[in-house]
C-alpha cells in the first residue's frame, strides 16, 4: 500500500506521467514487500516551489507513504533512485529535489483497515 505523490515545478506531458509513473513501479521495489500491484502515484505539475528562497530551476518535492516499516537503508537506496527518475525523466536535478517518508500503521482500503 505505497503511495508516491510528487509536486513539481515543471509541465509534465502526459507521455512524462506515464513513464515516470512506470518506473515508480519499479522503484517502490527498493523497498522490500513494497510492488507496484498495490502503488497508488500522483503527479502535481506546474506546482509553485521555491527552494533556499528562490525559483532558480525546476524543483521537486516527492512524499512517499507506505504502510509499515522500511530501514534507513531501503529508504536511502529509493532516494537515490528517486532522485534519478525525477532528473531524467523532469530535468529536476537531485539537488532541488526533497524526499519525505512517512509511515503508516493503519491503511484503510475497500472498506476496511489492513
Amino acid at each position: 500500500m505505497p503511495f508516491i505523490n510528487s509536486k513539481v515545478s515543471v509541465k509534465l506531458s502526459e507521455k512524462q506521467k506515464e513513464t515516470m509513473k512506470a518506473r515508480l513501479g519499479e522503484a517502490i521495489c527498493a523497498i522490500p514487500g513494497k510492488s507496484e500491484s498495490w502503488l497508488m502515484v500522483g503527479f502535481e505539475d506546474e506546482y509553485t516551489l521555491y527552494f533556499k528562497g528562490n525559483q532558480d530551476g525546476p524543483t521537486a518535492f516527492v512524499e512517499v507513504k507506505i504502510y509499515g516499516k522500511a530501514s534507513a537503508g531501503d529508504y536511502d537506496r529509493l532516494t537515490g533512485i528517486l532522485s534519478q527518475i525525477f532528473k531524467e525523466e523532469a530535468g529536476i536535478s537531485p539537488d532541488r529535489l526533497y524526499v519525505t517518508y512517512q509511515e503508516i500503521a493503519n491503511w484503510g482500503w475497500n472498506g476496511s483497515n489492513f
